[in-house]
């Protein structure tokens, strides 16, 4: 780093020899760094060393568009430094020289705060992306462009020369032109054109969606190749994005290795039949055979190779498809949605197996609220108001735990009448788990120890009497219900043996108790269907409006 040191101060810290003692009045302190890492870790000194003299203050970097190479570093919401960032360090005292104006169109790194930048005023910037909209007055010309990476569209100002019939809302454009600090209060820059280009012209008229128009969801789904376009789905999507890169960094962070299970598998890990079968379309010439000489079907889930790779790795997960051939057009069920799941070895407790499952949801859920908070804004203010504070509930509280059997109690005092009369040894419906979520405040609930009879063949047997349970959990929550499933497995022998002997099951699964054979330990594990979870913090009420293209049944658009 060059010419920037930090140094304490009876007011604070100086940086360069200025004094900063509050960090958010420093927006004309040029922080200079040789890279984007250098940068983030200056600041993060000037944090660290600033709570030595009691002043705190949050980090965080944002980005105007994703096609445009401008970002910044915000301390407590102000800006702390504008920079450009292209490619190589150069020098950026005083006012912007040639020479930096040559490196910058060659392309290369350059780290400067944005009043340098705004001296190179020949010096042009090239944006792509989608008009959001347009306004034409007598001399200028007003276009909001949005390349998806954000809900922000970047303001474009042009003469009202440019203006054409191809500038329409939809219509894609390459705009080049000075970043320029925006005289309005409604964005911080806007770009002053100096040239225009249509990429792809839009027929507004015919487009499905009109600008200034609020589609309900249930119009947006008949434009499945379209409907991405609008900003309560790219919202949507980018929350999406967002919540995947979290559960990856969560499991990551926690020393899990992440495992590629198929997609194709000859197992039904369920054992509920509700399985979609894979055949070559040609027609095979004899009958009698097929191509994997044994019936194979898509994956209903990818646990039970997980407990493979369990015997190698003390942690693993997957994240990835699964199907399931259920008739329903609800709500809460797709035939195609992804799940996350995870396996533990030398685990004991459905305590600790519980610990994670909502260390997962917290964590997953904190990171989208701090890296996406007007795209959750957007879904919580227009689809779900009241979400907001109902999330927050849910991450401020511990997570309540209660037995299989106290629920069917609960369920059994209840006033409300329900469609599936609650009795014990019958499966919770979702009116039930519902039920029991608002019954225990709108807090997520994990239910645990289920009947032995309700569950898979994998679970661990509890040994109880009369009533036999398994140590099964399910997390329920609000608005959607059950969000997480999981258990310890079946990790002895000979109990495994007479679970599959029972079920007629054991010449199928030979290789599962094989697993049991060759250094077998107390292992468990948990899955969570990511869409519901979306819809969970979300508040979306329909679970195909949280997935790019939704497949159910007698429907498969694209």
């Amino acid at each position: 780093m060059r010419n920037a040191g930090l140094e304490e101060a009876q007011a604070g810290i100086k940086i360069a020899g200025r004094n900063i003692s509050n960090l958010r009045y420093a927006d004309d302190t040029t922080l200079m760094a040789e890279s984007e890492e250098e940068l983030k870790s200056l600041l993060l000194k000037v944090k660290e060393e600033s709570e030595k003299v009691g002043l705190k203050f949050n980090i965080q970097k944002t980005k105007i568009m994703a096609s445009s190479p401008i970002t910044s570093w915000q301390i407590d919401g102000e800006t702390v430094a504008d920079f450009i960032f292209l490619g190589s360090k150069i020098p950026v005292d005083g006012d912007c020289s040639p020479e930096i104006k040559r490196r910058l169109l060659l392309g290369r790194k350059v780290m400067t705060n944005l009043d340098n930048i705004l001296r190179c005023r020949d010096v042009t910037l090239p944006t792509k992306g989608w008009i959001r909209s347009i306004r034409s007055q007598k001399e200028v010309l007003f276009l909001h462009v949005n390349d998806g990476s954000s809900l922000e569209s970047l303001q474009v100002v042009a003469d009202s020369s440019f203006d054409s019939r191809e500038l329409a809302f939809g219509s894609s454009v390459e705009v080049q032109g000075q970043l320029v600090k925006s005289p309005s209060k409604k964005q911080n820059v806007e770009l002053k054109a100096e040239k225009i280009e249509v990429v792809g012209s839009c027929d507004a008229k015919a487009f499905p969606f009109k600008y200034k128009e609020r589609h309900p969801l249930e119009y947006l789904r008949q434009y499945p190749h379209l409907r991405c376009r609008t900003n309560v789905l790219g919202s949507v999507l980018r929350v999406r994005s967002e919540a995947t890169a979290a559960i990856h960094s969560f499991f990551k962070d926690s020393g899990f290795v992440h495992i590629h299970t198929p997609v194709i598998t000859s197992n039904d890990c369920e054992g509920a039949g509700e399985l979609f079968q894979v055949e070559p379309s040609s027609k095979i010439k004899v009958p009698e055979e097929n191509f994997f000489n044994i019936p194979v079907f898509l994956t209903v889930s990818g646990q039970l190779h997980l407990e493979v790779m369990s015997g190698a790795f003390t942690q693993v997960f997957t994240f990835g498809p699964t199907f399931r051939a259920e008739n329903s057009q609800s709500r809460r069920h797709l035939a195609e949605f992804y799940m996350v799941e995870a396996e533990i070895s030398f685990l004991e407790s459905l305590q600790d197996l519980m610990q994670v499952m909502e260390s997962l949801f917290k964590t997953t859920a904190m990171t989208v609220l701090s890296n996406c908070p007007k795209d959750v804004e957007l879904c919580h203010k227009f689809l779900a108001p009241g979400q907001k504070d109902r999330l927050e509930h849910m991450l401020k509280n511990n997570f309540l735990i209660i037995s299989y059997t106290e629920a069917v109690e609960i369920l059994k005092q209840a006033s409300q009448n329900f469609t599936f009369t609650p009795e014990w040894g019958a499966d919770l419906h979702t009116e039930h788990e519902k039920y029991l979520v608002k019954h225990c405040g709108d807090i997520p609930v994990f239910v645990i120890n289920y009947p032995l009879v309700l569950k898979p063949f994998y679970m661990r047997d509890n040994e109880d009497g009369p009533q036999h349970t398994v140590a099964a959990v399910d997390l329920l929550v609000p608005g959607v219900g059950e969000l997480f499933g999981g258990s310890l497995r079946e990790e002895r022998y000979h109990l495994l043996e007479q679970q599959l002997a029972r079920l007629g099951l054991t010449e199928a699964y030979q290789w599962y108790l094989d697993l049991r054979r060759f250094g077998s330990v107390p292992h468990g594990g948990f899955g969570m269907g990511f869409e519901r979870y979306l819809q969970c913090i979300l508040g979306i009420d329909n679970i195909k409006d949280v997935i790019p293209f939704p497949r159910f049944t007698h429907s498969c658009l694209l």
